[in-house]
């Protein structure tokens, strides 16, 4: 059972020893692909992680963002790396759990092209409106949709993101359509709509932060049964009236399928220690992020297929 609690990350690491000397591996530098563009949840999880990362393990630990159709690109450049341990992969529930049921399909299995490491946790997505714009609440939201079919636009990470499909999923509660606009990754959806080209955005809240508090952007809503610290005064999905929308996007470290369990476990074991800080779960509470406990990779496999069943008449639904 996935057990709730907040994670985190990493300043005991900066001050262990280096253990290159225990194995081969690592002895060069390793990639950790984000199939995102910069600055999103994937990106800030991954960069506060890999510089304790270096320092545990004596060499560096390097983020390459390769982003494009939602994060299957990047998903699947880790599909068909080596499994020797310098190349892993930092995803979300996109790639693993939403793109798998496309059609086309992306080109690896969730269940059999990966050798999963560790959860970092889940965030909620935000619906979020500009700044200054006409639109206060997720009820004028829906009434602006409603009064012009597809008028109301929404960008999110890309094709098959989680925000792609929270984004439909509310439309389908609400009885509205909303027009999809894909971006690489969450800094190009939030300029979009501050720049007035789409209406709103929905994205995991701990990219977008910054913009709700420094009021360019207004949160309408986040997909959660509880409001999120980051943002407290962004009501939930729930409190607006739509509770068949919550819906959460999760992050987790995985490398190619063959990968090694002695590998895997070293990793595993330094991660623990790193989600073990205060000052981590600090950081990790400001980003809207929250544990799903510390799940073994077999179950960690077992929760991927389960979420990509969820998803599936969504992903479905919206390919029309």
């Amino acid at each position: 059972m996935l057990r709730r609690r907040l994670l985190l990350a990493t300043p005991a690491l900066l001050a262990a020893p280096a253990i290159h000397a225990q194995g081969a591996w690592p002895s060069r530098p390793v990639r950790i692909v984000n199939p995102y563009a910069p600055g999103g949840t994937s990106d800030i999880v991954m960069r506060y992680l890999a510089a304790g990362m270096e320092r545990a393990f004596g060499q560096p630990f390097v983020v390459e963002n390769r982003p494009g159709a939602g994060g299957a690109v990047g998903t699947a450049a880790v599909a068909a790396a080596a499994p020797d341990g310098y190349t892993l992969l930092v995803t979300n529930t996109g790639p693993l759990a939403v793109s798998v049921s496309m059609t086309p399909p992306p080109a690896y299995n969730a269940e059999r092209s990966f050798a999963y490491i560790t959860m970092f946790g889940g965030a909620p997505i935000l619906c979020a409106v500009k700044g200054d714009g006409p639109i206060r609440t997720m009820a004028e939201y829906r009434a602006a949709a409603a009064a012009r079919p597809d008028a109301v636009s929404f960008g999110s990470s890309g094709v098959g993101s989680v925000g792609h499909l929270a984004g439909m999923l509310w439309a389908r509660e609400a009885g509205v359509e909303l027009l999809h606009v894909p971006f690489r990754g969450a800094s190009d959806a939030e300029q979009s709509i501050i720049g007035g080209n789409t209406t709103s955005l929905w994205n995991t809240v701990g990219a977008h932060t910054g913009g709700i508090q420094g009021n360019s952007i207004r949160g309408l809503a986040v997909t959660s049964e509880q409001r999120i610290g980051s943002v407290p005064n962004v009501p939930t999905i729930v409190e607006a009236g739509f509770p068949g929308a919550v819906a959460s996007n999760w992050f987790l470290l995985a490398g190619p399928a063959g990968l090694s369990a002695e590998i895997v476990g070293r990793l595993r074991t330094h991660l623990a220690a790193a989600m073990a800080e205060p000052a981590a779960r600090e950081r990790w509470s400001a980003i809207g992020m929250v544990s799903l406990g510390d799940p073994s990779p077999a179950e960690i496999t077992a929760f991927v297929m389960r979420e990509a069943t969820r998803w599936a008449p969504v992903v479905r639904a919206a390919q029309g």
